[in-house]
Parts: structure tokens; C-alpha cells; sequence
């Protein structure tokens, strides 16, 4: 099934990939397909599960002692930018082309 250029628009501005190459779309394409199957197992009467690990009775966690660190400064000193404390990251590391562009580069897959 083809993908619509609605869809890829879409998920380039979620995923920030840039699907302008046949060979992107065509793996976009493999994995709707393969994701389809899924559609075709019974699950009737299956209940849902709250966690894959759900049949165990007890979940051995650690305890969430800080051992180590209080070096936000430090670290902060490694960002080209910063706001408050926090990295500040681009939106995006590849331009994304226009959705005109996008429908002419469709046609040819």
C-alpha cells in the first residue's frame, strides 16, 4: 500500500526523518506491512495486560539511592545552550522539505 504524503509529512515533523529517498519510503512501507499482521491475530477472549511481567508476585527493585553526582554545573558547561538547567536542543537536525516537493518525489515511487 502506498503511503500518503499527508502521513509522510506527518511523521517527519514527529520523528524528525527525512523520507525524501525512495529507499526511506520503502522501508516506511515494509514496516506499515509488517505492523499490519498484527491486525490478523485472534485475540479474542486474550485479557489485556497491565504489564508483561504481570505474572510475577514480587518485582525485586533497588533502592533509588544517589550515590554519586550533584554536578549540574559541570555538566551544564558542556551545552552550546541552556535555559534555566536544562539543554536546550534544536527542533530538528535536517530541513524538511516542502509538502509541494514531497507530492512530485512521491510520484516516481
Amino acid at each position: 500500500q502506498k503511503v500518503s504524503v499527508e502521513v509522510l509529512d506527518h511523521l517527519e515533523h514527529l520523528a524528525l526523518v527525512d523520507f525524501r529517498d525512495s529507499e526511506g519510503v520503502e522501508r516506511l512501507q515494509k514496516a506499515i506491512q509488517f505492523a499490519d499482521q498484527l491486525q490478523e491475530v485472534n485475540t479474542d477472549g486474550v485479557e489485556p495486560m497491565d504489564s508483561v511481567l504481570e505474572d510475577r508476585w514480587c518485582l525485586y527493585l533497588r533502592e533509588d539511592d544517589v550515590t554519586e553526582g550533584n554536578c549540574t554545573k559541570e555538566l551544564l558547561e558542556n551545552a552550546r545552550e541552556k535555559l534555566e538547567e536544562y539543554f536546550v536542543a534544536p527542533p530538528g537536525n535536517i530541513p524538511l522539505p516542502k509538502l509541494e516537493e514531497r507530492e512530485t518525489f512521491l510520484q516516481g515511487c
